[in-house]
């Protein structure tokens, strides 16, 4: 019989923690939170001081049995559930179901599941912290009193199984006037004028765009405009007026939080926050690998500090020197500054050993777990690596009146972009070296071109900027991301388009109801300062009731306001060109809980479904049938061949029209921590086509 029990989350933690602590202790899992208010009904007495009425989950019956029956024959009790106000609140939960006294040193963490960090734990237990239970227990009461509120009130006036939340009515509201900017867009017409130059240092021209007339900036509006600064400038040499040569740094980026680490899995690796949360959570709590066993890869995930342990900065400053050269290793290591309002409890995630490199373990990682683990690993590396340093000239010419500028960098040391290179939303233009030009020189001019364009609206959101937008203006928190992006996009109110997030009618007609009748919900500055005022409840400044007495208090007022004021709200189905095969109506697109399908409009009489089938262009392999896009029974997309089960062709990857150049052979599109590019199927063949750089010769 083990004389201690100790308590995490998940089995996939018991088993790692397991192995480090010896035969003195059980390790046992909760399998998350095993109680919470109850679904059937509001579960908060407002009349009596918001008190929760919290219930056993359905399901932890026996889970809880079991502890009880392991705790009972305990010396000694360990809650170590995750180092969050989350995992704080299931360490509260258990200690009352188990009656142990919250004041007891019973309470253990770790930032990383390492054996020195799981054994040093025991030593350093402590209480539990009971402003971090009630942070956690004003954010859940919070969230219920708006959701159960409010979206009765949604059911009613437009539709059943619609929600309203804190945090998610807001990022919809965000998306919905992003979309509102860019329907009202009007594009502004103007020109650029772009002339090629020849120069003995080089055979490609030099691209030299127009400046403005002598000193002063000209934006050049219309056609006439652009052809006069041609016609003024053509037939006459350009002479070098003015060259300048700095030199420019970049700095190595800081070590991931959880919200960067989501906007860097969307850009490079086209992961969703919910797919990067999860596969990183498998790697915090543990993956087998071949002669290790059980092995937590990373420190824990949700954090939004960038501060990094001097032990672990150490190791990372030793590996660099003997895998990239000692020039590589900064003469003190790289320290980084937070954001504003970020909180410092944990270190940013990196790996849990540096000795762990991604080439080594990748046979024991699924595709997901290496593809992520070693996005981390490389950030970290390069985020105690030297700068990049770069040499950055610019020269202005004189063409009649007419001043044209050309500008280049090269590259002096590459620094920390000899391992990791960060990507942007906004395209980055490639880096162009200029010859060497002398002041007074005149160069030929091969021609002289004007292009028209035309201002564009602004971008539409993805995953990654959306991240970016909530975390720079304090809403929310960065384990609330994942699943307020999952939330809006499975209630219909947005969808994706590729990586874009796009508001659905539904989207556009619940926002203006939530901002006609509820506009604290779904004001920025207020949903912002009440993360401010939950932070003041977690460091003990504030008690958690008065914060939700004060939100209480005019809320209720705008719920009786809204539910006699709001009128039934009707939206029409999109009808589709598909008939019905049963009685030949139109089918119309609904939306359901795994997403949008089509239905007959003479339900109940008729009450045919069907799924949205999109067809990709590209035949079949086997039998030269359609190829469709299909979601498995978790939700990950797949290609299979319509004509399934006869003809069993099937792929993860979406397939190319080009076939291999080499073979013939389908292939199939990847992307790579530089963008996308395709792979033959053809396992002895694999040719590899990558985008081709654009060469420029010009303005970076």
């Amino acid at each position: 019989m083990a004389e201690t029990l100790v308590i995490v989350e998940s089995p996939a933690k018991a088993k790692t923690i397991g192995k480090f602590l010896g035969n003195k202790y059980k390790v046992i899992a909760s399998n998350g939170h095993v109680r919470d208010l109850p679904k059937s009904q509001l579960g908060v007495d407002v009349e009596h001081n918001f008190a929760p009425k919290y219930i056993t989950l359905r399901g932890r019956g026996d889970v809880l049995e079991g502890i009880r029956k392991e705790a009972k024959s305990a010396k000694q009790v360990f809650l170590a559930t995750d180092p969050d106000m989350e995992g704080e609140a299931i360490s509260w939960h258990l200690a009352q179901i188990l009656k142990i006294d919250v004041s007891s040193k019973c309470r253990i963490e770790f930032n990383e599941i390492t054996a020195n960090t799981v054994k040093n734990s025991v030593n350093a237990a402590r209480a539990i912290d009971m402003n971090l239970v009630n942070a956690q227990q004003a954010r859940r009461v919070l969230d219920r009193l708006v959701g159960y509120k409010i979206s009765p009130i949604l059911w009613a006036k437009i539709r059943r199984g619609l929600s309203a939340g804190r945090v998610q009515s807001v990022a919809c509201r965000i998306l919905c006037d992003r979309e509102k900017e860019i329907m009202d867009f009007v594009p502004e017409e103007f020109w650029t004028i772009t002339a090629q130059l020849k120069h003995k240092g080089t055979k490609k021209p030099i691209l030299a765009k127009f400046y403005g007339y002598g000193d002063k900036k000209t934006d050049i509006h219309t056609e006439e405009e652009a052809q006069a600064v041609v016609n003024t400038s053509s037939g006459v040499p350009f002479t070098v007026t003015d060259v300048k040569v700095t030199e420019r740094t970049r700095h190595a980026p800081p070590p991931f939080t959880t919200s960067s680490l989501q906007q860097e899995a969307s850009r490079k690796l086209g992961f969703t926050t919910k797919l990067t949360m999860m596969v990183a959570q498998q790697l915090y709590e543990g993956v087998e690998i071949a002669g290790l066993g059980v092995t937590g890869l990373i420190t824990y995930i949700r954090t939004d500090s960038v501060r990094v342990a001097e032990e672990a900065q150490k190791q990372a400053r030793s590996y660099i020197a003997t895998a990239y050269g000692k020039e590589y290793v900064p003469a003190k290591p790289n320290v980084y500054k937070g954001r504003k309002g970020a909180q410092d409890a944990h270190e940013a995630i990196r790996p849990a050993n540096i000795d762990n490199r991604p080439q080594d373990v990748k046979e024991s990682l699924s595709t997901q777990q290496y593809k992520l683990y070693k996005l981390i690993y490389e950030r970290f590396l390069a985020s105690q690596m030297r700068d990049a340093r770069y040499e950055v000239s610019s020269v202005s010419f004189d063409a009649n009146g007419c001043t044209y500028r050309a500008s280049g960098s090269r590259t002096l040391f590459n620094g920390y972009t000899v391992l990791y290179t960060e990507s942007r939303d906004e395209a980055e233009e490639a880096e162009s070296t200029l010859p060497k030009i002398e002041k007074g020189e005149t160069l030929a001019v091969n021609s002289i071109d004007k292009e028209q364009k035309f201002t564009q609206a602004p971008p539409r959101y993805t995953e990654a900027s959306l991240v970016k937008l909530l975390e720079e203006k304090g809403i929310g928190r960065p384990s609330t991301y994942a699943p307020t992006i999952s939330t809006i996009i499975d209630r219909g109110y947005v969808q994706r388009e590729k990586k874009l997030l796009v508001p659905t009618e539904l989207g556009f007609v619940v926002t203006q109801l939530m901002k006609d009748n509820f506009k604290d919900i779904v004001d920025i500055k207020f949903t912002a300062d009440m993360e401010s005022k939950l932070d003041k409840v977690k460091d003990g400044e504030q008690e958690w009731t008065e914060v939700v007495q004060d939100f209480y208090g005019p809320f209720e007022k705008d719920v009786e306001k809204a539910a006699e004021s709001i009128e039934k709200i009707v939206i029409e189905d999109e009808v589709s060109d598909i008939p019905c095969e049963k009685c030949g109506a139109m089918m119309v697109y609904k939306m359901g809980r795994y997403g949008r399908f089509l239905a007959c409009p003479n339900f109940p009489e008729c009450r045919n479904t069907k799924a949205i089938v999109e067809k990709i262009d590209v035949p079949c392999p086997k039998c030269g049938a359609a190829i469709i896009k299909r979601k498995s029974k978790r939700g990950k997309v797949f290609y299979g061949c319509e004509r399934y089960p006869e003809c069993d062709f099937v792929s993860w990857d979406r397939p190319a029209k080009e076939k291999c150049p080499k073979c013939g052979s389908m292939m199939v599109y990847k992307m790579g921590q530089n963008g996308g590019y395709t792979v033959c199927t053809n396992k002895e063949c694999g040719h590899v086509v990558r985008p081709q750089k654009k060469e420029r010769n010009g303005d970076a």
